[in-house]
């Protein structure tokens, strides 16, 4: 549901705080619009992983390029209810969960004023590359798809390429094949874990474009691995774009969000 009380939070951007429910759980998020323009486009913003509450500050920002975004407490955290899985946030259960959580904030946005009849999509970072994909599954499906440094990988490989490079960013990552050589021993998946999650499952069928965003010097995904999937997936005929830039590493929304609006308007014209 929408409060009646909105938040001036800058001279050209207003707040909605919002609640919606997913998963008999209420979740608690903030749609942050346009003041004095009509949004051209609307977007959720999915995390990464962690404990994370809302991003204010990039949904100031996107909307006052005129993107409509909603950003929530993930589950368990800040004002939204249920519990944070903090130990198994990789397991099946997980991350269906959280990817359900987002299909449902897209469902919630749709219904604001400010978002509606306009376009809508999922943008998120990081672990929201295995979140996004299959969210994008359920109905209502998004208009688009925006991953900053998302996997393009298994749980598993991006944990045999995280382990080797330690998360550190870097002039010169190793390439995911000789952090799969380094290892000493085979690389189990933990069975109480669940399925292993792959969003090239997902990738496969849907026709949602998507564009993912990576830096070169990335320590904590395999970005060759990744870049060669969407490549693959293009070639199929699914909508898929990518950029790298040489120069970033995991974490560049702000170096990268001109790049990312300028896609979606363009997108959507």
């Amino acid at each position: 549901m929408f409060l009646l009380s909105s938040q001036l939070l800058a001279a050209d951007v207003r707040s909605d705080d919002i609640t919606f429910n997913s998963h008999d759980v209420q979740l608690s998020g903030t749609v942050v619009y346009p003041l004095n323009q009509t949004g051209h486009v609307a977007a959720v913003f999915v995390h990464g992983s962690g404990p994370q509450k809302r991003n204010l500050p990039l949904a100031r920002a996107l909307a006052a390029k005129g993107i409509v975004t909603l950003v929530y407490d993930k589950r368990g955290v800040g004002e939204s209810g249920g519990t944070y899985e903090g130990k198994q946030r990789v397991s099946e259960h997980n991350v269906n969960l959280l990817a359900a959580d987002a299909a449902a904030a897209l469902q919630v946005l749709r219904q604001h004023p400010q978002a509606q009849a306009v376009p809508a999509g999922l943008i998120g970072i990081s672990q929201a590359g295995w979140l996004i994909p299959l969210a994008a599954e359920q109905e209502p499906r998004p208009d688009f798809m925006v991953i900053w440094s998302g996997p393009v990988s298994k749980v598993s490989e991006e944990d045999i390429y995280s382990r080797y490079t330690r998360d550190l960013d870097g002039a010169e990552v190793p390439s995911y094949e000789e952090a799969l050589r380094a290892r000493k021993t085979p690389y189990v998946w933990p069975d109480f874990l669940g399925k292993d999650s792959n969003p090239v499952d997902s990738l496969k069928q849907l026709q949602v474009p998507g564009l993912w965003v990576f830096g070169a010097q990335d320590g904590s995904i395999p970005v060759d691995l990744s870049v060669r999937r969407l490549k693959a997936l293009a070639k199929q005929g699914h909508p898929y774009e990518y950029v790298l830039f040489s120069s970033l590493g995991h974490n560049n929304i702000s170096e990268t969000l001109s790049t990312v609006t300028d896609w979606v308007k363009r997108l959507v014209k």
